[in-house]
């Protein structure tokens, strides 16, 4: 068997968005952690290798971590002392990230892949984003002071983006030395829509794809419950007595019916927020302007009596669509969120799982799984959909991280090129999508080494 051109190892894997992306480029797996069992399950079901349970067992006292061409991680974002001016290191010590630190300081990979939430950049994490370049920088790792901020919704399909809004910073770095690690540089990745793709262009029936009934299983566990039917039909004749009114503009402001006063009548209490005095003052305006239309929609549904208070608001997003049908709903404890059918909010919990309005029913594991970049082969065995359904929130999408780790490495190719040979033919030689790569990757005898590891235990989702 030939030698991989490059190796990686996966930290804080989740069921393995980061594998996906490096083996789609040819890469292989020595080493992964993962301390959730049941993602760790996942993974090792679909990869074929052991994920570890605990980083700081392997990297404290003695590394076992192995040498390695590129360090992936999905690290969580922990405070870090501030105490002086100390080493980055030592103001990471405590925190997982210090774990990291050490892998890097003892096998030196050349090319450090980090994937975080955005908001890692923000004013609240700032000593914490200090921390963490200048750390890199003193281990000889050439790093932008500023984050990469992508989401897959600005790939295009064909280049494996998704219909998904999930903005994540990852932080790219290369090693060059100490000597020159200081020399700040651009984001290797702008905040931009990839080769002139608009992103109003995704149709997430046709892109997705939706998966039709017959694939689904059991479709009742995806149906909306009764209560939750009976929100959406009555928010749906909202939207359906306006529109058969000639109402083309609808509210681009909440809408809460608990606001619902005539301008003659409306109190904004002393001290209410701007914000809200704003909001109530817009929708005592609608209902002035639209009240016959309006009581007659609120009588047909009890004025909305049986609804708890964030049914009776909603955020309608979704422009020109004729009724919810043609939308995309979210059950937020903000309201009712409606938005156009293109691309779907990052994904996050069960309870706020994208609603297809013309299935009337929650997106299936399966299509959450499509919605990280995950090919169709992948396995996620008999566990509950709400582990998937986590599993996915928590995940790398496949398609951004590809996309954000060959773009780098095309950018300092030199520096990769002088260090790690293998991995810079691979990335010069890599498609721009990873789609083909991991259809293709589906060994035939990973179903078979599985079979025996884990007997009774290698059904696929149905859903």
């Amino acid at each position: 068997m030939s030698s991989p051109p490059f190796t990686f190892v996966d930290l804080f894997a989740g069921v393995g968005g980061f594998h996906a992306a490096l083996s789609a480029l040819g890469g292989e797996c020595v080493y992964a952690v993962e301390k959730d069992a049941k993602a760790a399950s996942v993974y090792e079901r679909n990869w074929n290798i052991r994920a570890h349970g605990d980083i700081v067992d392997d990297t404290e006292t003695q590394m076992r971590v192995p040498k390695h061409d590129v360090l992936a991680a999905g690290f969580p974002c922990q405070p870090f002392s501030k105490s002086g001016f100390q080493r980055g290191m030592d103001e990471a010590r405590g925190t997982l990230f210090w774990n990291i630190l050490r892998i890097l300081e003892a096998r030196r990979p050349t090319v450090v892949l980090l994937e975080n939430v955005r908001n890692i950049y923000g004013p609240r994490h700032k000593h914490e984003w200090e921390v963490i370049v200048r750390s890199l920088r003193e281990l000889g790792y050439q790093v932008s002071s500023r984050p990469i901020v992508f989401s897959p919704h600005l790939l295009p399909p064909e280049r494996g983006g998704r219909p998904q809004v999930r903005e994540r910073v990852f932080i790219m770095a290369t090693y060059v030395g100490t000597r020159t690690s200081h020399i700040d540089v651009e984001p290797s990745v702008p905040h931009l829509a990839v080769d002139g793709w608009s992103p109003s262009g995704w149709d997430l029936v046709e892109h997705l794809p939706v998966q039709p009934d017959s694939e689904l299983g059991n479709r009742l566990r995806l149906n909306l419950g009764p209560a939750e039917t009976t929100w959406v039909e009555a928010w749906n004749d909202f939207v359906v007595t306006l529109r058969s009114a000639g109402v083309e503009k609808l509210p681009g402001f909440p809408v809460w019916v608990d606001a619902f006063v005539h301008q003659d009548d409306l109190v904004v209490p002393p001290g209410t927020a701007e914000w809200k005095a704003a909001f109530l003052r817009k929708n005592a305006a609608f209902y002035t302007e639209h009240q016959e239309l309006l009581e007659s929609w609120l009588s047909r549904w009890n004025y909305l009596r049986d609804f708890p208070a964030s049914r009776r608001k909603f955020e309608w997003q979704a422009q020109d669509a004729k009724s919810l049908r043609d939308t995309v709903m979210h059950l937020r404890p903000s309201g009712l969120r409606v938005k156009q059918a293109t691309y779907v909010p990052a994904l996050v919990a069960i309870t706020q799982t994208s609603i297809l309005g013309d299935r009337l029913r929650r997106i299936s594991p399966r299509e959450a799984a499509r919605l990280q970049g995950l090919p169709e082969w992948y396995d996620f065995g008999d566990q509950p959909d709400a582990a998937t359904y986590k599993q996915m929130g928590n995940g790398v999408n496949v398609g951004a991280a590809y996309h954000v780790f060959r773009e780098h490495v095309l950018r300092s190719l030199e520096a990769v090129r002088r260090r790690a040979p293998g991995l810079a033919l691979a990335v010069e030689q890599s498609a721009v999508s990873p789609d083909e790569a991991l259809e293709r990757h589906r060994d035939p005898t990973r179903e078979v080494i599985a079979r025996r590891r884990r007997p009774n235990s290698t059904r696929r989702i149905a859903g």
